[in-house]
């Protein structure tokens, strides 16, 4: 038996179907915004559609933007001849709250991963690759530490080496407020790896 009358039900749904949104978070946000005046509701609808109608990948480095280039690549004060590769646009986002990086990104949207069927040619590599025809001196790769993030990152690495370019990798290892006893062998191992004189 439905509890609530089928349009109720119908927004309940298309909300449930976000990533991250359970039913019970859906229909918290279904009452919410049933019961919010009608010209906050237009604003959000509309907000969504101009999202979706005017965002698109930024030319240069491939992140989210609504301009033709994004405002890190058309920016004066980044390094450009410093590119950090990333997996996705919200781990470009989680750099940039550092405020310690000046260089510009490449936003590969996604990872090599054999078993999920994505290859080489299904992320943003030949794009990557064309970049480096600029004048580049270093490569960052900050792929995640996952075993498709590994395997993107060496690829990255065999593909640059002929290049001439500096090709790094970010550092990965023991979180701060971490124990030591409850982490993994293998992040255990890239923090000794990645140590550095005190």
């Amino acid at each position: 038996m439905d509890l609530y009358s089928g349009k109720i039900n119908k927004l309940i749904e298309e909300l449930s179907s976000l990533p991250g949104i359970g039913t019970k978070s859906a229909s918290r946000l279904a009452f919410y915004l049933v019961n919010e005046p009608e010209e906050r509701v237009k604003r959000l609808t509309e907000a969504i559609l101009d999202a979706r109608e005017n965002i698109h990948y930024c030319r240069e480095c491939f992140t989210l933007t609504d301009e033709e280039l994004c405002p890190i690549c058309s920016s004066v004060k980044r390094d450009h001849n410093t590119i950090m590769v990333v997996e996705n646009t919200r781990d470009l986002a989680a750099y940039e709250k550092t405020g310690r990086y000046d260089g510009v990104y490449h936003v590969l949207h996604g990872a090599i991963s054999p078993m999920l069927g994505i290859g080489p040619n299904d992320i943003k590599l030949k794009e990557l690759m064309k970049r480096l025809e600029g004048d580049v001196e270093e490569v960052i790769i900050a792929t995640n530490s996952s075993l498709e993030g590994e395997t993107t990152a060496m690829y990255i690495s065999k593909l640059i080496k002929p290049t001439g370019i500096r090709v790094s990798r970010i550092a990965s290892g023991v979180p701060v407020g971490g124990d030591l006893e409850n982490i993994d062998e293998v992040t255990l191992l890239r923090a000794l790896e990645g140590r550095v004189e005190l």
